[in-house]
């Protein structure tokens, strides 16, 4: 029978040691292991790591085997040994603990079945069939109550986790809730016994780097005796790496976002993606990036997370180094690059109309839609990046690509963060068109968020850039951006007259999608102003506008906008085939978030026809967009809604 071996394997410090040892006694307690337990330090990541012939010579001590006993040479004390493990009749586990390579472990295994071998090592073993138990770092709640329960093993009437439970909660994640970590900040805490939580939690934000914070404060040892630091840990994991994986580790810690597609690291690395996937396969195996799989995708379509400490190990490594610097700045370039070119085909696709090219890779709206979900957490980072002159350029580009995705998908946060980064980037580089663009889409981000004053203020600091270079289509843009921010801000007088100066700019300008944008604009702030007649024919117009151009999710909008005064005006017949066309436009682009409007909308219509039926079923539909699209209190609301019908 074969030997039955578990390795328990992960990252440094997330607490493969403790685990092992735990489990054996609690085995012990159970009565598994009557013969007990052997245990060797293997030392594996050490500058001196323990060989087999060395840790064989423990095991014989541990065995009773020891000075005049010893065998003389090195093969025969591990017949010695391997001897003594047969002749025991009760269970005995093996704990090879912290082995790095397969030669530390192999020569120790037992001769015999009857035993059991615990492995721990941060290098998955491939070397022999073993059963895997792979740790990863705690969940948020696990490394919260294990920093609580460290504070109050010490000091039971230490009330700090429960006023302060948000500043413990951003410290485990600080931490990258990494068991070692935790360990380290709950002595510093300890140690602090009369400062705030919030206090190691600023100075960690502060450096930039948990590792320097932790490992300048670290309390000492362990209950094993080992030295709680974390810096050592990462270096001794990279230093083993072959210079091919160590090259690829530093360029991921570079890569923006928390976790990056195999198609976007190969443009980072400069290689094939076959070489890529090898390289990562490896490091994976090493526990020092994470593979995260999609569903029935193939590998060169996987995404790779690394822990945050050590992504900022990593960079730290490259920004002490000039050379290293340059190579990184290089592989910078090339993903920004990658992400500009598929970011505006990916743009073009949801701006495509009838007539125009059709954009390079994505067939359809839902493909272009799918790649920018995947990669927005690194597109947005990657603008972040312009506030380096070598980027701007590149990211007051990449920036310009996402508004209309960010909008359409309601990450308004993200779009006010990519806006200002725009706006900076743009400053930077001297491209005054660039940041009257980047200050008017600030002010649509804004607004959407209820913000609407500073919207106002983006918006006039806009027009003024654009006045300045005589753009006029662009001056257009942000008088129309203006009106809407006004009369969200209850201006409506005002927002008439922003709205009719656009118009007048982009007629003069023959822009006939501007223009229709305008008018329905305009007829939103005249029904705002309660001037229904004028609103009914503005927005005619703007519909009549879309499509004479072909824009058929601005026609989408116009029917919509058209059904809401067509209610207020009492032709709730005329209202509801409206809302109707506005629906098939929805659906059409996946607009969820208006198709939910919509469907609240015709709700009301179908309530004032006196037809509960029918608005209550327009209501859970609406419930069911409004979730599709994330808008989860419009959800809510559409069904609570929904119930009250029934009454």
């Amino acid at each position: 029978m074969p030997l039955l071996i578990f390795a328990v394997t992960g990252m440094g410090g997330v607490g493969k040691t403790a685990l092992a040892v735990e489990a054996a006694h609690r085995a012990r307690a159970r009565g598994w292991f009557p013969g007990g337990t052997l245990f060797v330090d293997l030392r594996g990541y050490d500058d001196d790591p323990v060989t087999a012939d060395q840790a064989v010579l423990a095991l014989l001590d541990a065995l009773g085997v020891r000075d005049g006993d010893l065998p003389p040479t090195a093969d025969r004390q591990y017949d010695a040994y391997r001897t003594l493990l047969a002749e025991r009749r009760d269970r005995m586990l093996l704990i090879l603990d912290n082995a790095s390579d397969p030669s530390q472990y192999l020569p120790l295994l037992p001769g015999t079945d009857h035993h059991r071998v615990l492995i721990t090592s941060r290098d998955r073993p491939d070397a022999l069939p073993v059963r895997l138990i792979n740790l990863e770092t705690l969940a948020p709640d696990d490394s919260v109550a294990l920093l609580t329960r460290a504070l109050h093993d010490t000091d039971e009437r230490d009330d700090r986790p429960a006023r302060e439970s948000g500043a413990l909660r951003e410290l485990a994640d600080l931490c990258g809730h990494l068991p070692l970590a935790l360990q380290i900040a709950a002595g510093m805490l300890r140690r602090r016994r009369h400062r705030d939580i919030a206090s190691l939690v600023a100075e960690i934000r502060e450096a930039g780097d948990a590792t320097t914070v932790l490992d300048h404060g670290s309390p000492g040892t362990d209950l094993y005796g080992r030295s709680l630091v974390l810096r050592p840990v990462l270096e001794t994991s990279y230093r083993r790496l072959p210079p091919e994986q160590a090259r690829l580790l530093r360029l991921l810690c570079l890569a923006p976002g928390t976790e990056t597609d195999t198609e976007a690291i190969t443009p980072l690395a400069d290689l094939d993606p076959e070489s890529v996937v090898l390289l990562l396969e490896d490091l994976a195996a090493r526990h020092l990036v994470t593979p995260v799989r999609r569903v029935n995708g193939a590998p060169s379509a996987m995404r790779w997370r690394l822990h945050d400490l050590v992504r900022a190990f990593g960079a730290g490594v490259v920004a002490r180094d000039a050379g290293l610097r340059e190579e990184g700045d290089a592989a910078r370039e090339r993903v920004l690059k990658f992400y500009l070119r598929w970011a505006d085909a990916a743009d073009d696709r949801l701006r495509w109309l009838p007539g125009k090219p059709v954009p390079e890779r994505f067939g359809d709206r839902g493909q272009a839609l799918a790649w920018l979900d995947a990669e927005r957490s690194g597109l947005v980072a990657a603008v972040g990046w312009g506030q380096e002159e070598r980027f701007a350029g590149a990211a007051v580009r990449l920036a310009q690509c996402l508004g209309e995705y960010l909008d359409w998908r309601r990450y308004f946060d993200d779009w006010i963060a990519v806006a200002k980064a725009a706006r900076e980037a743009a400053q930077l580089a001297r491209y005054r068109l660039d940041e009257a663009i980047a200050w008017d889409h600030l002010g649509i981000a804004l607004q959407r968020a209820g913000r609407e004053e500073e919207a106002i203020d983006a918006h006039v600091r806009a027009i003024g850039l654009y006045q300045a270079i005589e753009h006029r289509v662009g001056e257009a843009t942000a008088w129309n951006n203006l009106g809407s921010a006004l009369r969200e801000a209850g201006r409506a007088g005002e927002a008439i007259g922003a709205h009719r100066r656009a118009r007048n700019l982009y007629q003069a300008a023959k822009d006939r999608v501007g223009e229709a944008m305008a008018w329905d604009n305009l007829g939103s702030a005249l029904r705002e102003a309660e001037r229904e007649e004028e609103a009914i024919d503005a927005y005619t117009r703007a519909r009549d506008l879309y499509q004479a151009a072909e824009d058929r999710h601005g026609e989408g909008r116009a029917w919509h906008n058209l059904g809401i005064i067509l209610r207020e005006a009492g032709r709730v017949e005329e209202a509801i085939k409206a809302y109707g066309k506005d629906l098939e436009i929805c659906r059409e682009f996946r607009d969820w978030y208006g198709e939910g409007q919509t469907l609240s909308n015709l709700a009301l219509a179908h309530k004032t026809a006196h037809r509960p039926a029918e608005a209550r079923a327009a209501h859970l539909q609406a419930a069911d967009a409004f979730t599709r699209a994330n808008a989860l209190t419009e959800a809510s609301e559409a069904r609570a809604y929904a119930a009250e019908l029934l009454d």
